[in-house]
C-alpha cells in the first residue's frame, strides 16, 4: 500500500464550524467534534436542549436570530444545518447560500428534501450552478445508518476532508485560503 502524501499537522488551522440544531444528531456531533481540530458555534433557540457542560472548543449560542450568527461567521466557515424544523432549515439554507465565502454547507435530509429546497432556492434567486455547494444528504457517501452517532461519524469525516483540501489548496497556491468549494 502506498503511503499518504499528506499528513495534516498542527500547522493546519482548525475549522470554524457553525452547527444549527441541538437535537440528537447535534449532540452526537458535538461529542465527536470535541476531539477534532475545530472551533464550534452550536446554535439553537431552545436553550433547554443544550447540556449543562460542553467541550472547551464549543460555544453555545442560544438565540432567536440564527441569521445573525451566519452573518458573523468568518470566511471559510463550515455550516451544518440540522434543526427540528424544515422551515427553519430552509431559511438558514437561503441565508447561507447568499454568502460566497463558506468552506462547506451541509444539511441533514433526504434527496427529496434536497430537490424541494433546490427548487425553492432557485425561486428566491440562488444561481442553479451554486446548488452543488449545498451538501444534502450530509456526510460521506456510503454510510446509510440513520443512528445519530453514525451520522455524526459521516459528517465529521466529511469535515476532515474539507480541512485537508483547504490545507492542500493553500499549500499549492502559496497563499492562505480559508475557502474550499463545498462539493466534496
Amino acid at each position: 500500500m502506498k503511503p499518504c502524501s499528506f499528513a495534516p499537522s498542527a500547522s493546519v488551522p482548525p475549522l470554524h464550524v457553525v452547527l444549527f440544531g441541538a437535537g440528537h444528531v447535534g449532540h452526537a456531533l458535538v461529542t465527536l467534534l470535541a476531539a477534532l481540530p475545530c472551533v464550534v458555534e452550536w446554535v439553537d433557540a431552545r436553550d433547554e436542549c443544550f447540556p449543562d457542560e460542553v467541550p472547551a472548543n464549543v460555544q453555545i449560542e442560544a438565540t432567536d436570530t440564527p441569521e445573525a450568527v451566519i452573518d458573523a461567521a468568518p470566511a471559510g466557515a463550515c455550516f451544518l444545518v440540522m434543526t427540528h424544523n424544515h422551515a427553519l432549515d430552509f431559511a438558514l439554507a437561503l441565508h447561507i447560500m447568499r454568502r460566497n465565502d463558506f468552506a462547506y454547507f451541509g444539511m441533514i435530509g433526504s434527496k427529496t428534501k434536497r430537490v424541494k429546497f433546490e427548487r425553492r432556492l432557485i425561486e428566491r434567486g440562488v444561481e442553479p450552478e451554486r446548488l452543488q455547494e449545498m451538501v444534502c444528504p450530509i456526510g460521506v457517501p456510503g454510510i446509510v445508518d440513520k443512528a445519530p452517532s453514525s451520522i455524526a461519524v459521516a459528517v465529521c469525516a466529511q469535515l476532515m476532508q474539507v480541512r485537508v483540501r483547504a490545507h492542500v489548496s493553500a499549500s499549492t497556491s502559496g497563499m492562505p485560503s480559508p475557502f474550499v468549494p463545498a462539493h466534496v
